[in-house]
């Protein structure tokens, strides 16, 4: 390895400055996928997040709404205090409120469009929704395989650029369902694909402007980043970074403890 390292540093420097800034190029490449790769898995998790949310704790959230309607009935019914009734009818009004568009469209939309759900009824096809807030180390694994060997940066024709993106849009979607069994269909497709171009070296012009391209797409996924981490959902993954599915389960439990001490309590009332 150290004689390996001499004959590197013996050519270093005779060779061309096109050569380096060629190298220069492709290290921020590959600084740029593996920056996107993590932004991407982070989007899936608060994706999901809020996704499973909505689906295992809505229910529970709705009967705290219940719960707590019914209590304030209650003890309005008790008291008769103009103001009793006031909070009663305002809780009653919580538990049905008139939905919006945003409400409406909740399990339709997501960042990149239609959710995978919708997109499966207006397709006619099956689609797996998330299990886990994070996909398994396979799937997380496969995908970042699949994201360095074919992301759209990577391209150098237009043509090439398309079909990455389109082949990674189909990536993303299976990752986001943490399937690994259509990711590793996606990698043997990849793979009898066409082979890659080879790489040539662009003039100096291009290649600065190619790393003015890359910093400004580092600058974007930035914002990107910052807008997920400071988003709701972003803020709690980040209470639970090591295992987010275990945040979904702890606060069930809280939830379910609540809905107990509303119980309990609309029991004292009625009696």
């Amino acid at each position: 390895m150290d004689q390996g390292l001499e004959q590197g540093a013996d050519t270093g420097g005779d060779e061309r400055p096109e050569a380096r800034l060629a190298r220069a190029v492709r290290a921020a490449e590959q600084a740029l996928i593996e920056f996107e790769i993590a932004v991407e898995t982070f989007r899936v998790e608060v994706e999901n997040f809020s996704r499973l949310h909505h689906q295992r704790l809505g229910p529970m959230y709705a009967r705290l709404d219940e719960l707590e309607a019914q209590i304030a009935e209650a003890r309005a019914a008790r008291t008769g205090d103009p103001e009793d009734l006031r909070r009663a009818h305002e809780a009653r009004a919580a538990v049905m409120p008139m939905p919006g568009v945003e409400e409406l469209f909740h399990d339709w939309l997501d960042t990149d469009g239609l959710s995978p759900e919708a997109a499966a009824m207006l397709t006619e096809r099956p689609v797996q929704p998330p299990k886990r807030v994070r996909p398994g180390e396979e799937a997380r694994r496969l995908y970042r395989e699949l994201a360095r060997k074919a992301h759209p940066d990577l391209a150098r024709e237009e043509d090439e650029r398309k079909r990455r993106e389109e082949f990674i849009t189909r990536v993303n979607a299976a990752y986001a369902r943490g399937d690994e069994g259509l990711l590793r269909e996606l990698s043997v497709e990849w793979e009898a694909g066409p082979a890659p171009a080879e790489e040539r070296l662009d003039e100096s012009e291009e290649l600065y402007a190619r790393l003015e391209w890359l910093a400004e797409r580092k600058d974007m996924l930035s914002a990107l980043a910052r807008e997920l981490e400071e988003s709701a959902i972003g803020a709690m993954l980040r209470m639970a970074p090591d295992d987010p599915d275990r945040l979904l389960e702890e606060i069930a439990e809280q939830l379910l403890a609540q809905v107990s001490e509303r119980e309990n309590e609309l029991s004292g009332l009625v009696q």
